[in-house]
């Protein structure tokens, strides 16, 4: 029959036993792989041969079913758009793939309503773990997951709650921004100001309390309208914030940015404004996405290792789902900085 057929048959089970002349537990067995080890070699051979013959895929949702596990872990990211999302999503599936879960990922803007209709949708599908890279300090999607019956196992990536009893991946905020004022202040700059992330997740409150901290502790001059909080960690956000930054004040010399989206947008609000990155002003931004090294000029930037993250969070998820929790809650990695071009020396 020439063309699609819609009644094209899957073969079943029941089918696979047929052609290779065993009892349907018997190939039940050869082809899980928990299980084969209890079946002969001659016979586990035939059955294998009949699945590919067949082209046989096992009903995942028929098992899913009957034994209440997956064998899958769903992921949540903010922003698929962000740079800093692939490298982590790629450690997580690194990690899992080799304990033989696959990666379910959904994209949530960033937005809470659609964080607990992702929540709920992994949990009706029985995932066996949840990794959240969108969690905010105080989150009504980790204290729903943990007020409902049957906790499903979850950690946080990127981003820790309020709550100290939630196991979480991060990086130090404060330590990378202690690395990109210290950068600053060694090269002359002393009027600084920050474009902040968003206030309700963790990554840009941690940096702001930093900044704040590190202008007291170095003795900085506080400048009116130092802190600007952008409403979101991006390029359009940074723009809009460096724009009215500027018709404020132009008196500062250097800015850190919340992320490296929004030190670009910062570094176009320049441009647009007649000034130049980095000659009338320094930029640092915070992540290094990806090419970073390859704009004009190149980012001077607190290095955030992604994969990395991805990596800890699954491996962390891995023990939470074994029973196997031992060490802390809470994995925090290292920042370091890489300079580039967007700072240069105060010319004072």
């Amino acid at each position: 029959m020439s063309g699609y057929d819609r009644r094209v048959h899957r073969a079943t089970l029941k089918d696979v036993a047929g052609r290779a002349g065993v009892h349907v537990a018997t190939a039940s067995r050869a082809l899980n792989e928990a299980s084969r080890y209890l079946v002969q070699a001659d016979t586990l051979e035939r059955v294998l041969s009949a699945a590919k013959e067949l082209g046989y895929t096992p009903n995942m949702a028929a098992r899913t079913l009957k034994t209440a596990t997956s064998r899958a872990v769903g992921m949540l990211i903010p922003d698929i758009m962000n740079p800093i999302f692939p490298p982590m999503m790629r450690g997580v599936e690194e990690v899992l793939r080799g304990e033989g879960y696959s990666t379910w990922v959904v994209n949530t803007d960033d937005d809470s309503a659609r964080n607990e209709e992702a929540v709920s949708a992994f949990r009706q599908r029985n995932v066996d773990g949840l990794i959240l890279a969108t969690a905010r300090l105080n989150d009504p999607v980790i204290d729903l997951m943990q007020k409902q019956g049957t906790v499903t196992p979850f950690v946080l990536a990127n981003r820790r709650a309020a709550r100290s009893d939630v196991p979480s991946v991060r990086v130090d905020e404060a330590g990378g921004m202690r690395l990109a004022l210290e950068h600053l202040i060694g090269l002359g700059h002393r009027r600084i100001a920050l474009l902040a992330g968003p206030q309700d997740v963790s990554t840009g409150r941690a940096g702001k309390q930093a900044f704040v901290a590190g202008v007291g502790k170095y003795g900085l001059p506080k400048v009116r309208g130092q802190v600007v909080v952008c409403g979101s960690f991006t390029f359009e956000a940074g723009r809009e914030a460096m724009r009215d930054r500027l018709r404020e004040d132009v008196s500062f010399s250097a800015v850190v940015a919340g992320n490296d989206l929004i030190a670009l947008g910062c570094v176009d609000a320049l441009l647009e404004a007649g000034l130049c990155c980095p000659r009338d002003m320094s930029v640092i931004g915070f992540n290094d996405m990806m090419l970073m090294d390859r704009v004009t000029p190149a980012l001077t930037t607190v290095a955030i290792p992604h994969r990395q993250v991805g990596v800890e969070a699954a491996r962390l998820l891995v023990e939470v789902m074994r029973g196997e929790f031992r060490r802390k809650s809470s994995v925090v990695l290292k920042p370091s900085l890489m300079v580039r071009d967007t700072t240069i020396p105060f010319p004072g």
